[in-house]
């Protein structure tokens, strides 16, 4: 048999047939043509009109707002407003800068916004893991809306109910003096406020937030598994070469959106027990703003509290985001 520089598929019981090369020719022109931006939005109007809803709420209530951190360079007065209030530049910064409240409420920020981030972020994906593991489905759906069920309840109700477990006269101090021990007050003692805090949050919002991970977990290809099962891997095994691995792109996306926003460490949580701590334990940067600009009347420094945590929030997404393309992963946006 001659051999022929043309592509040939050899069989065992023929000859050999020649397989056609794709054409490379130019594209049709219908493919190069542009569609209209009018006719794309003639097109695309049932979408465009579901969306103007949430884009009004999105530009009403948060891009119109930015334009008041103007007041962050001003001797804001609201009796004059904007345009006739002094620029004072960076003074209220300098005045921020030498007020031992505003750094005590960053102190309380940064170490709220760790605990809950070392013992906070990691609960949803555990529990994920754990009702994934779950082989009926009916009690998978019975364990989900159960857990669910904790975002729903105001934070008034949530700390009321640690207060009859942990208060004074909670369930826990009637057991010990029922019993003969020393009480202690959890809800009134500044030493286990962050740790009661951060508990709060777990408890509420655990199982909320395992739904993004959940339906991660849905689409890791089960063939993975049996293949690993092949190659002797037991449960760990398949859940750190696996499971892991496969939602690690939606898990570095939640941690970068997580520490763009660490330092909202829960205004209505933290205000609702100021008074029983005090604020020397319970102020963060929220309720700062919210003392120091509306209740003493100090817009212009509070407005530079807040805008200076705007900032670092920024710089947070920016950081992890490029952390996230250093691991080779799309992170909020690409390069």
């Amino acid at each position: 048999m001659s051999l022929s520089r043309s592509r040939e598929s050899p069989t065992l019981s023929g000859p050999a047939t020649t397989v056609d090369e794709p054409s490379r020719g130019p594209a049709p022109e219908f493919a190069r043509r542009r569609v209209p931006l009018r006719t794309r939005l003639r097109n695309d109007r049932t979408m465009l009109l579901l969306m103007l809803p949430g884009v009004g709420f999105l530009i009403v209530f948060y891009y119109v707002p930015l334009l008041g951190n103007v007041i962050a360079f001003q001797d804001y007065q609201p009796f004059v407003g904007f345009r006739h209030s002094q620029i004072v530049g960076f003074t209220n910064f300098q005045t921020l800068y030498n007020d031992p409240d505003f750094w005590n409420a960053v102190r309380n920020t940064l170490i709220l916004s760790v605990f809950q981030l070392i013992l906070y972020f990691p609960a949803p994906l555990g529990l994920a893991l754990l009702l994934n593991s779950l082989l009926s489905t009916n009690v998978r759906r019975f364990v989900q809306s159960i857990v669910y069920l904790p975002h729903f309840i105001s934070w008034v109700l949530v700390v009321t109910l640690f207060q009859e477990v942990l208060g004074g006269a909670g369930l826990m101090n009637g057991f010990l003096r029922h019993h003969g021990m020393h009480t202690i007050n959890i809800m009134e003692n500044p030493g286990w406020f962050k740790l009661v805090v951060t508990g709060q949050v777990i408890w509420k919002d655990t199982g909320w937030g395992t739904i993004i991970f959940l339906a991660a977990l849905i689409t890791v290809d089960t063939a993975l598994y049996e293949a690993a099962a092949v190659d002797g891997a037991g449960k760990w095994g398949r859940l750190w070469h696996v499971t892991l691995p496969s939602i690690r792109s939606v898990t570095i996306l939640l941690l970068v959106l997580r520490l763009g926003d660490v330092l909202s460490v829960g205004f209505e949580q933290l205000l609702l027990q100021r008074n029983a701590v005090g604020p020397g334990a319970s102020d963060v940067l929220d309720t700062f703003v919210y003392y120091n600009g509306v209740v003493d009347g100090n817009w212009s420094s509070s407005a530079a509290a807040g805008l200076a945590k705007g900032v670092i929030g920024a710089v947070l997404i920016y950081v992890a985001n490029r952390v996230a393309h250093a691991f080779g992963e799309a992170g909020v946006y690409s390069k």
